[in-house]
């Protein structure tokens, strides 16, 4: 039996480790040619081993996505090895230093951005026309529940998750009748690399009890969204930001 993603060729951004590791191991699952891109080499090694392990192709590119060289070099191996891209999940992403609006400084605002934005929008560039020249394809990019409401000491993340959002919008509409769709995903708060980072920051908050369901989301709980966004059951949603959030936004 076909699954989904039968010989789809799909790149992942950030698939060293996090969500990006689960959906890129989730992909595999469902015969796609994964393209595990990241700056972090060993882990990323060890991502393709995992899914080759399992009877799964993959690939490793090294890209730092705050580098418009690097995301060059990168797509030039897509072309040269496959010729063609059928979904892309720009998924990299930093959170940058603990710092209210007035101590935020202008180094961490930048880096924010640079990751969180500007890699996303270069990204794209490139996806969008390989996508252009074989008439379809599905770009998912990873925004956050910071993409829909606003985190104390956090203007720099949370700006660029709205500006993610921003990005995903607008080319979903300029793309809709090329045959490509756009969409986000929205986590809430999922047990990450980056999450145990941020908790340390502040060890008193109990986040579990942030969550209206009492418990902390999982990386693959989004690769399922990520995995449906990527497939064709999704074949009418472009524009959309899909919360996978225990009902963190609803309150």
């Amino acid at each position: 039996m076909r699954r989904r993603l039968s010989d789809k060729v799909i790149l992942v951004t950030g698939a060293a480790s996090g969500i990006g590791q689960a959906a890129a191991l989730r992909f595999a699952e469902e015969e796609a040619v994964v393209i595990v891109a990241d700056v972090q080499e060993t882990a990323g090694h060890r991502t393709v081993e995992q899914i080759e392990q399992a009877g799964g192709t993959a690939v490793f590119i090294r890209v730092d996505v705050s580098q418009p060289q690097d995301i060059e070099a990168a797509f030039r191996q897509v072309k040269l090895l496959y010729g063609r891209l059928d979904c892309a999940c720009n998924n990299a992403g930093i959170d940058g230093d603990w710092a209210d609006t007035l101590s935020c400084s202008t180094e961490n605002f930048d880096r924010v951005y640079q990751v969180n934005v500007k890699g996303v929008w270069l990204c794209m560039r490139e996806e969008l026309q390989l996508m252009l020249a074989q008439g379809r394809g599905s770009i998912v990019n990873t925004a956050s529940v910071a993409g829909h409401a606003g985190f104390i000491g956090y203007p720099a993340y949370t700006a660029s998750k709205h500006a993610v959002m921003g990005l995903t919008k607008v080319a979903a509409l300029e793309y809709a009748g090329r045959g490509i769709r756009v969409n986000a995903v929205c986590p809430g708060i999922i047990h990450t690399p980056l999450f145990e980072r941020y908790s340390k920051k502040a060890p008193e908050v109990d986040y579990a009890a942030m969550e209206p369901v009492g418990r902390l989301g999982r990386s693959n709980e989004v690769a399922e969204a990520m995995l449906w966004l990527c497939s064709d059951e999704s074949s009418f949603v472009t524009g959309s930001g899909l919360v996978v959030d225990g009902g963190f936004l609803a309150r």
